[in-house]
């Protein structure tokens, strides 16, 4: 199976997501009453100054108090409107840069205290109101032209053990690889998150969360105990609110709806607290997974030269069928993780790679050497072309996981994402459908892929509604994605990636609808072409897709916690 080695090292492959021994150039992705004690944070609350009230008054923006006691000034979080300079480097905070925020102001908030404040001022003031926390969401809710004030929660990023909770404290703007290391250093334990470095955990979470160490622990958010949010009553008022998995909690449902239920729903996410269901006593290195001690790695690579739709078929069927047979919980690989990565072509004749698959395997399983080469022999089996194996490294957990999160976000620019589960293999006519487009070039994309993720595993131990995350009987988390630099690409490089979403799923209605094999979408990447019936002609709607089942829970969740709909956008759970 293994092919000769090139002479040039490390090899260089237009990759999206790990790879050992070379460097990747594009992502394979890839896009919420107690208060915090202020600390050391990236911004710092600033006074009130008389130019910025003249500045909202023109907006017609009412803060808390035009001129606040000296006492009270440092507690209120700085109101950044277009006349500062700070003001532009905030429009443009995100991944993806499609989308810049130009509200009335930005208010960067380092206490909840802050938060409840920037949230009552936005009620009152009757200003449409959008969060972000990491910045990494692949649609327009913080920069629609009908946001008038964004929360900006970046310097919420504290990490910590809270005794009197007995679980991990982690605030909404944390990023993955900080939070990761910081648990890892201080505790020995992690959670199951994603790997790209900079998303943020006040999304990241009210998603679900899924990454490597998924199919061995299940989702970030199966592990979640508690969260704090800034909701708003029928009455217009803001608070903030702790709400726990205890059965007794009468805010129990606040809780659920924030394991899956998507982001900017229910209020603003300041905290969350991590304990694993069932973990006992109160050492904290106990109340969280503990990863491997180690992670083998490798990689392999297919050319194109070869790669017709033949042996293109032979490929997707042979990682389908082998993730079908191979992700029950108890499997000896839910401690792999891997993604095979389908690479568009680049221009006419491009001579690269077609495919990469990456792998991740837990060092500490037993034979977990065997395991790992057992599956690049079962993923290269029959397929016509001579893959290049890179060498297995072993490397302690936490660098392997910082290589893959280095790996991530690689390539900033202008970008679409849709997402797919599904519970089975491709067909041979999906396959064929997306051969035909990852090769066409009728198009002017700089990096486009497919991306295929190993889901399962854990993640399907739970029930459909034991959690707001209702996809627990998949394999694969799908990825399709395009990143291009210039805006007069926009329409080109988006209807290309429509395109091949929707013929991959033509015999569905152009979308995965729940069924044998398709399971909807991940609502992590948010795609507003699910509720366009001219991308969507399946007749399911597009919650049923995000939430299949949950969806009604869901909106009565809403219904108590945001009764007057403050907290929306093109994709927003409706209040029942």
């Amino acid at each position: 199976m293994r092919a000769r080695r090139p002479g040039r090292t490390p090899v260089e492959v237009r990759a999206g997501l790990f790879t050992n021994t070379f460097r990747p150039e594009r992502p394979a992705h890839p896009e919420g009453c107690m208060m915090t004690a202020p600390s050391r944070r990236r911004f710092v609350a600033g006074t009130f100054t008389a130019s910025a009230a003249a500045g909202l008054a023109a907006a017609g923006i009412a803060p808390a108090s035009a001129a606040p006691a000296a006492g009270a000034r440092e507690a209120e979080a700085p109101w950044i409107t277009p006349d500062d300079p700070r003001y532009a480097d905030l429009a443009v905070r995100g991944s993806n840069k499609r989308f810049a925020a130009h509200p009335d102001a930005f208010r960067p908030v380092t206490t909840t205290a802050q938060v409840v404040q920037a949230v009552g001022d936005a009620v009152r003031s009757g200003k449409r109101i959008a969060v972000r926390s990491g910045g990494h969401c692949y649609e327009n809710v913080v920069g629609d032209p009908a946001v008038r004030l964004v929360v900006d929660l970046g310097g919420m990023n504290a990490v910590s053990y809270d005794p009197k909770m007995r679980a991990f404290m982690i605030e909404a703007g944390a990023q993955l690889t900080d939070v990761y290391k910081k648990l890892y250093y201080g505790w020995g334990v992690t959670l199951p998150g994603g790997a790209s470095a900079t998303v943020g955990f006040g999304g990241h979470i009210a998603g679900g969360g899924y990454g490597a160490l998924s199919r061995a622990f299940g989702l970030a958010a199966d592990h979640l105990y508690a969260v704090e949010v800034v909701v708003v009553d029928r009455e217009g008022r803001a608070r903030a609110v702790v709400a726990t998995r205890e059965a007794s909690d009468p805010r129990r449902e606040l809780w659920w709806a924030h394991t899956g239920g998507g982001g900017g729903n229910f209020g603003v996410v300041t905290r969350y607290w991590f304990r694993s269901p069932g973990a006992v006593g109160s050492d904290p290195a106990r109340l969280l997974p503990r990863p491997p001690s180690g992670i083998l790695s490798n990689a392999v690579i297919f050319p194109r030269e070869g790669m017709d739709k033949a042996a293109f078929r032979r490929l997707l069927r042979n990682h389908g069928e082998w993730h079908e047979r191979n992700s029950a919980a108890d499997s000896p690989y839910a401690g792999l993780y891997g993604g095979l990565v389908l690479l568009g072509r680049l221009k006419e004749n491009d001579p690269g790679q077609s495919a990469v698959s990456f792998t991740h395997m837990d060092a500490d399983r037993p034979e977990a050497a065997r395991l790992l080469a057992d599956y690049a022999a079962a993923l290269t089996e029959g397929v016509p072309v001579t893959p290049y194996v890179t060498d297995v490294l072993n490397e302690p957990w936490l660098t392997a996981t910082l290589t893959l999160a280095d790996s991530q976000d690689t390539d900033k620019g202008r970008q679409k994402i849709k997402s797919a589960y599904l519970r089975r293999a491709w067909s041979g006519a999906q396959a064929d459908a997306l051969h035909t487009h990852l090769n066409s070039t009728d198009h002017s994309y700089q990096a486009a892929s497919v991306s295929l993720q190993s889901f399962g595993g854990r993640v399907n131990s739970l029930g459909t509604s034991a959690t707001a995350s209702a996809h627990r009987d998949a394999i694969l988390n799908v990825i399709f994605m395009n990143t291009w630099q210039d805006a007069a690409g926009d329409a080109e490089n988006i209807g290309w990636l429509r395109r091949t979403y929707r013929d991959v799923f033509a015999s569905t209605g152009g979308v995965p609808v729940p069924g044998r094999s398709g399971d909807g979408c991940y609502i992590n990447y948010p795609d507003i072409d699910m509720a366009d019936p001219e991308w969507n002609t399946s007749g399911v709607p597009w919650h049923r897709l995000y939430y299949k089942d949950n969806y009604p829970r869901l909106q009565r969740a809403k219904a108590v916690w945001d009764p007057r709909n403050v907290f929306r956008h093109a994709l927003a759970i409706r209040p029942a």
